[in-house]
């Protein structure tokens, strides 16, 4: 059934059909357009646009469809446009003439931009708690690692010793942004588009607020013509979706170079780990790598919503029909290398005798030997090149700085004395650096300590029902 069919004295040709329907995809938000539906009937009870005894009708024969659908009783079918000619469909065939009457006051239009921003709204809350299911495995991994020494790289080179609660704090950073992004978002969004008809508002006497209060808008729209073609939302939903997958990718990179047989600085869990189907040695780390190579796709899914919408006049044009695609993709990609990441983290063995050895050996104590110079009257630029020389001599040697013996020291500067072992073991290297931010074993407990504060902060405004994934207009 086609809801235009009276102005057409033709049937559409079936080319044209399969490439216009849309049920074969937006069938995955039927249960934001039966809850949006009872909402928009429930207000035209209120107004009296339609009886109360027809609006129950209507109200228990969507749930009805809801039940059907969730246990498999009724099943999508091909002739269907779309999810909102699916059910509109079936509501009429079930509860008859009062059926027509959901539609009243209503378009396509705004139906289908209501739908698109309750199932964003809906993913933007799953997204968020599996964000936070990852910050808090990083914090647990934080807590546990205050003195696992590593070296911080610049350049992928070697430069200074941190620790491991450290790097893996600035993920946390990163991931703590993005839940931020997450929240913008929402709040930005949170703005219901019902009742603003196919570009122009309507003539019966709607009751926009209650409509968006049912379904836990902060309120309605402001513009009807901005409602029906705004995708602003999908355009920074798939933004903010682009971020996380870079900042997966990133932590990825290193997870698979610290597996390496060269670093060593890991072992990951076998259930998150492959074999190679020839060479028996290999443990290969597929799900960080996945979890990189997916971050294409996710940014593919941003520049297409940016081409389609870049020349589009106001208002609706088909051409917005193509957010839905790209959009589910992403979020199902985010969402799956999310709950993939998290379970190899959690499970990964971190090698601490190799990456405090690793540091050691990459001469990350180097400023710290120059600064004990500094601390003993020689100026930074002679200290520099004093510890040059002796981290050559090392090299020829093959050892560390702190293997040098006291003598090898002074032959370079008569200014080293014994107490330079202390000044450069990584425990004090890393210890006394204590300014806010910094890896220092007192910073670190400051800065979990906020970490698990903000932490606690959950997307604000989301009501109980929603919470409960309750339809509106259900007791």
């Amino acid at each position: 059934m086609k809801l235009w069919g009276g102005r057409f004295t033709k049937e559409e040709n079936q080319l044209v059909h399969n490439f216009n329907e849309s049920l074969s995809f937006d069938q995955k938000f039927y249960r934001q357009d039966i809850q949006g539906s009872i909402a928009h009937v429930t207000m035209l009870a209120k107004q009296g646009i339609v009886s109360q005894e027809d609006g129950q009708v209507i109200i228990n024969g969507l749930k009805g469809i809801l039940e059907d659908l969730e246990s498999g009783k009724l099943v999508f079918t091909k002739e269907h446009e779309d999810i909102h000619s699916f059910v509109e469909a079936h509501l009429t065939e079930r509860v008859g003439e009062a059926g027509k009457r959901l539609h009243t006051g209503r378009s396509r239009n705004d139906q289908v931009a209501l739908d698109m921003k309750l199932y964003c709204r809906d993913e933007i809350l799953e997204i968020d708690r599996l964000l936070k299911e990852l910050l808090e495995v990083l914090l647990k991994i934080m807590e546990e690692n205050l003195d696992t020494y590593m070296p911080g790289f610049t350049h992928l080179q070697k430069a200074q010793p941190v620790t491991l609660a450290h790097h893996v704090g600035a993920y946390f950073e990163m991931f703590m942004r993005d839940r931020g992004r997450l929240r913008d978002i929402y709040r930005r969004m949170n703005e219901c588009p019902l009742g603003s008809g196919a570009l122009a508002g309507t003539t019966y006497p709607l009751d926009r607020a209650y409509s968006a209060e049912l379904l836990g808008f902060d309120g309605p729209t402001f513009n009807s013509m901005d409602s029906v073609s705004d995708r602003d939302y999908v355009i920074e939903l798939l933004s903010a979706l682009a971020t996380i997958s870079m900042h997966l990718s990133r932590f990825s990179e290193e997870i698979i170079i610290w597996n390496t047989n060269e670093y060593r600085f890991v072992e990951l869990d076998d259930a998150y780990s492959t074999g190679s189907s020839i060479m028996p040695q290999k443990k290969n780390p597929d799900i960080a790598e996945l979890v990189r190579g997916k971050t294409g796709r996710v940014y593919g899914a941003l520049v297409s919503i940016l081409t389609v919408m870049k020349g589009l006049p106001l208002a609706y044009n088909k051409d917005i029909q193509e957010d839905k695609e790209l959009t589910f993709d992403a979020i199902d990609t985010v969402k799956g290398s999310l709950a993939l990441f998290t379970g190899m983290i959690s499970t990964i063995t971190f090698r601490r005798d190799v990456m405090e050895a690793s540091a050691k050996r990459g001469f990350t104590n180097a400023t710290d030997a120059a600064d004990y110079l500094v601390n003993h009257g020689v100026p930074f630029r002679d200290a520099h090149g004093i510890v040059g020389q002796l981290v050559l001599l090392c090299i020829k040697k093959g050892i560390a700085l702190d293997d040098l013996s006291l003598e090898e020291f002074r032959t370079v500067s008569p200014v080293f004395e014994e107490d330079i072992y202390e000044a450069i073991s990584m425990e004090t290297c890393v210890r006394k650096r204590n300014t806010a931010g910094a890896p220092g074993q007192e910073a670190m407990k400051e800065a979990i300590a906020a970490c698990k504060r903000r932490l606690a902060c959950d997307i604000q405004g989301v009501s109980e029902r929603l919470h409960a994934g309750i339809p509106a207009g259900e007791d």
